[in-house]
C-alpha cells in the first residue's frame, strides 16, 4: 500500500478522488478473509461522509492537512461519537459514547477518513494480542502466530494493506510490540504529549496514544496532528552527527535468533553510516524492574476492579488474573513505588541526555504460536511478560520511543528518547530508517 503522505499528495494534485479511495479501501477490507478478526466494526457511513467532505475540499483547493482524505483505523478504545467503543471487552459491550475522543476530533478536522474500529487485547492489558473473548487479529507472518498487543488490530489493518495508518495506544509496549512483530513503524509518544480525553483508560499514569504505519513520516504527521501541532516533518539529523547509547542491562538478555540478528545488523548499519555507539551497564534498569509489578496492576485494578469482580467470567482468565494481581496492593505501596520510579527516572534521563537516543531490540522474542498459549495459562502469562520485557522499561522511564523494522522479520529496533522530545526523536529516526531499509 502507498504511504498516507503519498496518498495525500495524489489527492492534493487531483489524481486521486477521496471518495474512490474510500470505496477501494472498503473493497480491500471486505475482501479479506480475516476482516472480522481485524475490525470490531466498520464505520462505512461515517467514512463515506468524511470522504465526500474531503472531495469537496479537494475541489475547492481547501485541504486541511497532508493526509486530508486518507483512510485510517482506530483502536477500539478511542471514543467515536454514536459508534460502539468497547476496548475489546465484554464488560463494555454496547458502550456507545456521545463524542469523539479529542485525538479523533483533531484527526477528523485534518480530513482523515475513519473506516473502522480495530480489535485489541481485553481492556488493553496484554502484550500478545490474543483475545478469545472478542477476536485475535492475524499476524502478517501467519494466523497461527500472536499478532502482538494490545494494538493488534491496528497493526493488522496496516500490515494487511487495508489502511496506511492505524492509531493505537501504548501503556507497556502496545504500539511497539505489534509494530515489531508485523514489520511496521510504531511511535510510542511521551506520556502527556497527546491528550487522553475520550480514550478508555488502562493505567492513566502510563497510557499513551500513537500510530502504527509503514513509514516514520506517516507516523509523525499523524502524531503532530493529534498533538495539535503543524504536521511538518522535522529535518533528519545526519547519522555521523549522532551518538547512541546501548544499555547492556536486561534489554539484550534472552533474545530470539531473529531479534538478536536484526538488532546486531541494525547497529552495524548505523556504525557504517558514521554514528558513534557507546555501551554502558546501567543500574537503573535493575532498580526500576521490581516497580512494574506494583505500578501497572495497581492502576489497572483501581480502574477496572469493581467491573471485573461484578462479572469475572466475562474475561479471559490470564488477563483477568493480571488485573487481579493489583487487588491486594495498597496505596502506600503504590505511592512508594511511584516516588522511587521518579527518582530513578531522573538519573536515567540525565544519562540519556548525553546521547541522541538509546537503542535496544524492541521485543526479545519472536511472535509465539497461539494455540499452546490458549491451552496453558501459565505459559500465556510467562510469554506475555517476555513480550513486554524490553518495552515497558521505557514506559517506567517516561520515555518516548520508536520501533523501526530491521532486516529480519518480526524484529524491531527500538529508538528511545527523553520525555517530551518526540519531534527530536523523529528527526533521528528518519535518518535511522533510511539505513535500515
Amino acid at each position: 500500500m502507498k504511504t498516507a503522505i503519498k496518498l495525500g499528495q495524489e489527492i492534493a494534485n487531483g489524481t486521486l478522488d477521496p471518495v474512490e479511495l474510500a470505496e477501494q479501501t472498503f473493497e480491500t477490507i471486505e475482501g479479506n478473509a480475516n476482516q472480522a478478526d481485524i475490525f470490531a466494526r466498520l464505520t462505512k457511513d461515517r467514512a463515506m461522509a468524511e470522504a465526500k467532505a474531503a472531495r469537496k475540499r479537494q475541489q475547492e483547493d481547501a485541504l486541511q492537512s497532508p493526509i486530508d482524505g486518507v483512510p485510517i483505523s482506530w483502536k477500539d478504545l478511542f471514543d467515536t461519537a454514536g459508534i460502539a467503543t468497547e476496548s475489546g471487552s465484554r464488560l463494555l459491550k454496547g458502550r456507545v459514547p456521545e463524542n469523539d475522543a479529542l485525538v479523533v476530533e483533531r484527526m477528523t478536522a485534518a480530513g482523515t477518513v475513519c473506516v473502522g474500529k480495530t480489535h485489541l487485547s481485553e481492556l488493553a492489558f496484554s502484550g500478545l494480542g490474543i483475545n478469545p473473548k472478542a477476536a485475535t487479529s492475524p499476524n502478517r507472518h501467519g494466523v497461527h502466530l500472536a499478532p502482538g498487543g494490545s494494538s493488534s488490530g491496528a497493526a493488522a489493518s496496516v500490515a494487511h494493506g487495508m489502511v496506511p495508518i492505524g492509531i493505537g495506544s501504548d501503556t507497556g509496549g502496545s504500539v511497539r510490540i505489534p509494530s515489531a512483530w508485523n514489520d511496521l513503524v510504531g511511535q510510542k509518544t511521551s506520556h502527556g504529549f497527546l491528550p487522553s480525553d475520550g480514550i478508555i483508560p488502562l493505567c492513566s499514569g502510563f497510557d499513551t496514544a500513537g500510530p502504527l504505519c509503514t513509514s516514520l513520516a506517516d507516523a509523525w504527521v499523524a502524531t503532530a496532528i493529534m498533538a495539535g501541532e503543524t504536521p511538518t516533518l522535522p529535518q533528519a539529523k545526519p547519522l555521523d552527527q549522532c551518538t547512541f547509547l546501548i544499555s547492556e542491562s536486561h534489554v539484550l538478555d534472552d533474545l530470539g535468533d531473529n531479534q538478536r540478528k536484526g538488532f546486531e545488523q541494525a547497529i552495524e548499519a548505523l556504525a557504517r553510516a558514521g554514528a558513534t555507539i557507546d555501551r554502558l551497564t546501567m543500574p537503573e534498569f535493575e532498580e526500576i524492574l521490581p516497580l512494574g509489578p506494583i505500578l501497572f496492576p495497581y492502576e489497572a485494578w483501581q480502574e477496572w476492579g469493581d467491573a471485573i469482580e461484578a462479572q469475572p467470567d466475562l474475561m479471559f482468565e490470564p488477563v483477568r488474573n493480571r488485573f487481579m494481581s493489583g487487588k491486594g496492593l495498597t496505596k502506600d505501596e503504590y505511592d512508594q513505588a511511584s516516588n522511587t520510579m521518579h527518582e530513578i527516572r531522573k538519573r536515567f534521563n540525565a544519562k540519556l541526555a548525553q546521547y541522541d537516543a538509546l537503542l535496544a531490540p524492541t521485543v526479545a522474542i519472536a511472535p509465539p504460536e497461539i494455540e499452546p498459549l490458549l491451552n496453558d495459562f501459565e505459559l500465556f502469562s510467562a510469554t506475555n511478560m517476555l513480550a513486554l520485557k524490553n518495552t515497558r522499561f521505557f514506559n517506567l522511564f517516561g520515555s518516548c520511543a520508536l520501533s523501526l523494522p530491521t532486516s529480519q522479520s518480526a524484529s524491531g529496533l527500538m529508538v528511545v528518547g527523553e520525555p517530551m522530545n518526540d519531534k527530536k526523536l523523529t528527526s533521528i529516526g528518519l535518518s535511522i530508517e533510511k539505513v535500515l531499509t
